[in-house]
Parts: structure tokens; sequence; C-alpha cells
């Protein structure tokens, strides 16, 4: 298997650990270990009785179960945690995908949820957010484009990068759609609990046979490093997935597994401090925009943490983007990441200061650049 280059992850590789100012990335503040073993109330002895043995390929039955009950459908045999979401994306279209096969996948889109596909020799079916219309879906579009090839419908929601998500009622239609086509649901999960004006979407694993869920620790948790994720889905997907597993990852470490079932079970905790820093981050971000409203079109995110701008007047944002890094020590992600050029991804999970700070050195090179 051969892939295509990702921008996206190149320019995270050059620039992420070379800048002052994140406003780019997709995740929250990031947690430190002595943080987390303090709201978690993990004792130095819990830590030094982990013994380092293997662990089973689906991962451990507490953890298993753990993970049901707080992300899944309360099923711990539907639960395989994985390193990151990162490995079940690849576990997953791997497992399902063969040549000849279409997916559907929302676009902008990351780029997981296409290469894989297309480096099986899957055929990729876009299906375009409304960009004049807050990046809304169309779910009339979305029926057109479904054929009897059609093997899976990719989505994420809320969305990444453009922070728009969809209602209960939406989510009701998009499974009907995908159970009339007979087709799988993969269900990228991943800022499932990052949400502004409403509760979080229901998983599809409860309503649907064919739908799979992916989850991370990475984006609305702060704990990025801990490459914890799971895949919840039918036992037989799971079944095909782990023959693929046996011959890369294997398991995840006991370790790794102790804290991903101390997370699980405090996960209200850890969200809720970064949530609400969320909340006052997104609005502090609604209001730079709508001072510069003469240098940016702006959606105002409602989950996640990222938004997805366009900057007026810039159709080749990979040179702002470098500008910023290089001259300012501020990373935004360009646009033509996600194939969209001239707008940027601008990440608002991190600390406030952080945020104000960036944004600042953000509009001041955009004003002078206008002016000149």
């Amino acid at each position: 298997m051969k892939f295509e280059s990702s921008l996206l992850e190149d320019w995270m590789r050059d620039y992420y650990f070379d800048v002052d100012f994140d406003i780019g990335s997709s995740g929250v503040q990031d947690f430190s270990f002595r943080e987390l073993r303090s709201l978690l109330g993990i004792s130095v002895g819990e830590l030094d009785d982990i013994v380092l043995r293997d662990s089973s390929s689906f991962g451990g039955d507490e953890l298993r179960a753990a993970v049901a009950d707080r992300w899944g459908n309360g099923n711990s045999d539907w639960v395989m945690v994985t390193h990151g979401a990162s490995e079940a994306i690849y576990l997953v279209m791997s497992s399902l995908l063969e040549p000849g096969d279409e997916l559907i996948a929302v676009e902008p889109v990351y780029h997981s949820h296409t290469s894989i596909a297309r480096s099986l020799g899957s055929r990729v079916v876009p299906w375009k957010l409304r960009e004049n219309e807050g990046f809304a879906i169309d779910l009339a579009e979305l029926r057109q484009l479904i054929s009897s090839r059609t093997k899976a419908i990719v989505v994420n929601f809320p969305h990444n990068p453009t922070g728009t998500t969809i209602t209960e009622a939406q989510r009701g239609e998009l499974i009907d759609l995908a159970d009339e086509a007979g087709a799988y649901l993969v269900w990228d999960a991943a800022f499932a609990d990052l949400v502004y004006d409403a509760d979080p979407l229901r998983d599809p694993t409860h309503d649907y046979a064919r739908a799979i869920s992916i989850g991370t620790l990475s984006k609305g948790y702060g704990l990025p490093g801990l490459r914890f994720g799971w895949c919840t889905a039918h036992p037989d997907v799971l079944a095909a997935m782990v023959h693929l597993r046996d011959r890369m990852t294997l398991h995840l470490s006991p370790l790794i597994e102790f804290l991903g079932r101390q997370v699980a079970r405090h996960a209200d905790k850890l969200v809720g401090m970064r949530l609400t820093q969320a909340r006052e981050n997104r609005e502090l971000l609604i209001r730079w925009a709508a001072e510069h409203a003469d240098l940016v079109d702006f959606a105002a995110p409602r989950g996640g943490v990222t938004a997805f701008p366009r900057i007026k007047g810039c159709a080749d944002t990979v040179t702002l983007c470098r500008e910023l890094a290089h001259d300012h020590r501020v990373l935004l992600v360009p646009g033509e990441a996600f194939e969209r050029p001239g707008r940027v991804r601008l990440g608002f999970g991190g600390s406030g200061k952080t945020l104000a700070q960036g944004l600042d050195v953000v509009g001041g090179v955009l004003r002078n650049k206008s002016a000149g």
C-alpha cells in the first residue's frame, strides 16, 4: 500500500514544536501527569502495582466495560481499545473496504478518512458541506450520492475543521439513509463531548447495527500523548479488525489501559473543565472575528475547538501560515490541508492567554497586509 502525502501531518510535523502561540491545533489544553493524578486520585502505589505484561487484543475486560458504559452502547463486546483514533480508523478502513467499493465522506475531510480508502482501490465520493450556509449538511444530496456500491458513509460531528454539527433529527435521518443502503456508518466521535448549544449527540451504535464509532482521549480530554482511543462496533467487525492488529500493534500497554480506565470513570470531570475553558475561548474568538469582519469571513463553531474562517483577499494561505510560523511563531493550519485554499484552521482549545496573544498577532499581520 502506498499513501498520498498529508499536508496536515507534514505541517504539524514542521511547525507544531517550533511555535510559541498554538492556535491551529484541534484539541483542548493538555493535562500534565501530575494534574491527571491529582484530578483522578491516582496514587503512586497504584502505579507501582501495575505489572507490565501483555494485554488482550481487544483490551482488558474492565476497560472495555468502562468505555462501553461512558462512550458506547453499554455492551463491552462491541469495544476494542486502540492506539488513539488513528489506529482505529486504519483498522476499520482496511478491514471493511475492498477494491471497487465506494466510500462517501463528508468534506472538508480528515485525510485518514479517505486516503486509506484510495490506497485500497476504493472510490471516494465527497459529500460537501454547504460552505455558504455555515457548513450545513444536505441530506437530500447525500441520498443522491448513495449507490449500490456504497460500502460506508464516513462523518465526524462535531466537525473538524469547520466546527459545524448536526441535530438529533438529522442524525436519525443519516442512520436511516445508511440503513436503506445497507452501508456502514463510520462515526468519528473525536469531538462528541465538545458542544455549546445542545446536548452531545447520541452514539449511533445504540440504534444501528452497522454503525462504527471511533473515539479518542486526544481531542476533548487533553491527553493526546497518551495515545488512547477506541472503536465501538459489532463484534463481527472487531473480529475482522483483530487479524490486522495481530500484524501491527497487538495490544495496548497495561499502563495506558490503567490510565484509560481511570479517565473513563471520571470523564465528565476532565471534559467539563476543558469545555468551560473552550466555551470562554469561543466567545473571545467570536468577538475577534466581529472586530475583523473586513478581514475574515467567519462561521461560529457549534462544536469542537476549531473554526475554519476564510481570509478575505488571500488565495494562498500556505504562504500566510508559513509567514506566521516563521516570523511570528504563531501556528495556524492552511486550508489547503483540507483542500480549501483561502481558509485556515484556527484552534481555540488551548489557554485563553495563548489564544488572545495569537489572535492579536494574526489580526495585526492581516491588517498590515490589507493596508499594504
